[in-house]
């Protein structure tokens, strides 16, 4: 079992790299110190709290599964006022504000939420960045308190530039950072220690491993479904823009079949197109409520939200397959409803590949993911034979649209080259293309960045049998951390370099219980 290994890194405005002159930390040093903390994130496995972590505002506190919010210092306030089942997390999200808990509250939200998450596991890396941020001082015994539950089992790295005093009597290590030399860093007294090699030594710990549990789906089901969760917005716009077509398209002769599939297209376009643009904005979200352990895996919210996005597609779908054939009795076969159903998914499809498994920001996705329906209008559609540069209207071919057209009454005589049989075939397989296009491009990218993981895993695993990863480990952990280096194949001679460690610790009761005088005099935190 671990034990708790508290960092406290202060960035200096040093004006050399070989000396870190320390003093009050500003707002263009802690750059450094939350890179360091990105930098932990990014190379191993831990539960990452950002000093700003995002939660979707409207999430009810009393409905997060498998947690006890009564462990909240202020919770009793919502009892007493009876507003404890109805009390959202709060904050804004897509230019509205949802009032709810305060950011402190949020805070401590989740921090309560780290502790009860991993009370049941041990050896956790689990890193925090300001924990102290937008807390009143009434509520710094509580976060103190339950570091010190947490200290127990897990390894703890956290930045802080609130409350020094008190984390000085809890610190074990003390780690100095620089915002202008980003190569070095210094552990506790030990100068010019290579940044990466810290980064190795102090990242001891595991992962938190999810189980996903039917609080976890009823969880999913009740945040998606909630009155801000973008499903009743979907159903209201639809049934407001398909009563509107139902009353304009009504009785519609036979003949103008292309009318109405344009308009009852565009409309089904138009009704999902909200609910898929927020995808981005929804991972983004997710993402980080999973590093706060608020729920289960990202990859297990992923293929959740796919389902319902896909569902969703399909419910619209059929519905506009319906009111078609209020308006128009020449579309009622089973082919229509398959056509319209992929010449949709061909169109949105690029949003849900783009905005949930991608890192791209929201404009890209919005850019990208209209391109199907930017490129539909200029390729799919030819009513005018012959028209069009050789060559490149050929394009068509790929466009589930086009082979839509070549089925619907009353325009395929209009097209240029429809398929003589196996229409409907070619158009399931178009309007798939973007799919496959993203999943050869996805596993290219996996199969790069496997083996650059296994490169960085090997870097990392000989760095870890070297005399000065072996000293640092030492200077962190003490004398528990020799099972360690013995675990790793170190190159060392660790009884050697044991004896070397207790003599150097001669007179020293225990480890982390001094704050070296050079610090104190600089103003950096120490160990204690």
């Amino acid at each position: 079992m671990i034990s708790l290994t508290s960092y406290i890194m202060h960035s200096p405005l040093s004006s050399s790299p070989s000396h870190l002159s320390l003093r009050p930390s500003h707002h263009r040093t802690r750059k450094g110190k939350t890179t360091f903390l990105n930098d932990v994130y990014k190379s191993h496995k831990c539960t990452y709290i950002r000093q700003y972590h995002n939660l979707r505002p409207y999430i009810k506190v009393s409905a997060i599964p498998n947690f006890d919010p009564t462990a909240l210092p202020y919770w009793d306030i919502y009892v007493r006022e009876k507003k404890e089942r109805g009390i959202i997390v709060g904050g804004t999200i897509a230019g509205q504000f949802m009032p709810g808990l305060s950011g402190g509250q949020r805070k401590l939200l989740l921090f309560e939420l780290i502790v009860q998450r991993t009370a049941s596991q041990n050896n956790l890396l689990i890193v925090l960045d300001e924990p102290f941020a937008g807390v009143t001082d009434d509520f710094v015994p509580f976060i103190v308190s339950r570091l010190n539950e947490m200290r127990k089992n897990h390894n703890i790295l956290l930045v802080t530039n609130d409350h020094v005093d008190t984390l000085k009597k809890m610190a074990d290590n003390t780690v100095t950072v620089s915002a202008i030399d980003r190569t070095k860093v210094r552990i506790n007294g030990k100068e010019g220690v290579d940044r990466d090699l810290a980064l190795l030594a102090m990242s001891i710990g595991d992962e938190y491993a999810h189980n996903t549990d039917n609080h976890d789906l009823k969880f999913f089901a009740d945040v998606e479904f909630s009155k801000d969760g973008g499903i009743p917005g979907v159903a209201y716009f639809g049934i407001f823009a398909f009563g509107l077509f139902l009353l304009t398209f009504w009785d519609s002769s036979p003949g103008n079949e292309a009318l109405v599939l344009i308009a009852a297209g565009m409309i089904s376009f138009f009704v999902a197109n909200p609910y898929f643009l927020q995808l981005t904005d929804w991972r983004i979200y997710m993402i980080e409520e999973a590093e706060a352990l608020l729920h289960s895996s990202k990859s297990t919210n992923k293929f959740l939200k796919t389902c319902l996005t896909l569902g969703l597609l399909v419910i619209i779908s059929t519905i506009q397959f319906g009111v078609m054939n209020i308006v128009i009795d020449t579309l009622g076969a089973g082919k229509f409803y398959v056509g319209i159903l992929f010449d949709n998914l061909s169109l949105l499809i690029s949003m849900v590949c783009l905005g949930l498994y991608t890192d791209l920001p929201q404009q890209a996705v919005q850019i990208l993911g209209s391109m199907p329906f930017l490129f539909m209008i200029f390729f799919s559609t030819t009513f005018s034979p012959g028209a069009g540069v050789a060559g490149l209207k050929n394009l068509r071919y790929l466009f589930a649209r086009y082979y839509l057209w070549c089925m619907t009454p009353g325009v395929q005589l209009s097209m240029e080259g429809c398929p003589e049989s196996n229409n409907l075939l070619y158009l399931v397989l178009s309007s798939l293309l973007t799919v496959f296009l993203f999943l050869a491009y996805m596993g290219v990218k996996q199969s790069y960045k496997k083996t650059h993981k296994v490169k960085a895993e090997s870097s990392r695993r000989e760095s870890m049998k070297t005399l000065a990863y072996a000293e640092l480990q030492l200077e962190l952990f003490g004398e528990k951390a020799l099972h360690r280096l013995q675990h790793v194949g170190s190159e060392v001679d660790l009884e050697k370099l044991a004896s070397s460690y207790n003599m150097s610790m001669n007179g020293i009761e225990s480890q982390g219980s001094f704050v070296t005088e050079r610090d104190e005099e600089e103003g950096s935190v120490a160990s204690a």
